[in-house]
């Protein structure tokens, strides 16, 4: 799908605050309110635009543990990776995994209250896991930087 310069725009401010008002949003971009509806709603339709959650402060919600788990597979099998991957997309502590080139096959961050919560989401993806050759725990220490929007080219 093309996206012009207005379009861009548009998912620019977007990313920034979905809550924005169309009116706010037409008078930012520099369109009228109903050209800008009908381009949300386009991109909206045409999949651009996936979904608009509420991002939530993780501090308000008590003691949280961000992890960074570095996953290294005993073979390169496919099937088996896949059944990995099955396995992590249920697991709610997962909120992303990436599967990367290196000496690594996996990086998963991970999200529990605590130490023992990891320990039981060890046992139940990593340990029990057959292909499992082995795994590298890093504890975020502190959030410099969140941000999750794309970079949208010029």
């Amino acid at each position: 799908m093309f996206l012009d310069r207005m379009d861009k725009a548009i998912l620019r401010q977007l990313q920034q605050d979905a809550a924005i008002t169309n009116l706010h949003l037409a008078e930012r971009v520099g369109l009228s309110a109903p050209a800008c509806l009908k381009r949300v709603k386009r991109l909206q339709k045409e999949g651009v635009i996936s979904r608009q959650v509420a991002l939530l402060d993780p501090d308000s919600f008590g003691p949280c543990l961000h992890i960074l788990v570095e996953v290294t597979m005993q073979s390169d099998r496919r099937e088996l990776n896949a059944a990995f991957i099955q396995k992590l997309r249920l697991m709610p502590q997962v909120k992303q995994c990436y599967e990367v080139t290196g000496e690594v096959d996996f990086i998963l961050l991970v999200q529990v209250p605590d130490m023992p919560s990891y320990q039981i989401f060890c046992e139940e993806l990593l340990y029990s896991n057959p292909n499992m050759k082995a795994f590298t725990t890093l504890i975020s220490m502190n959030r410099i930087k969140y941000d999750t929007s794309l970079t949208i080219p010029d």
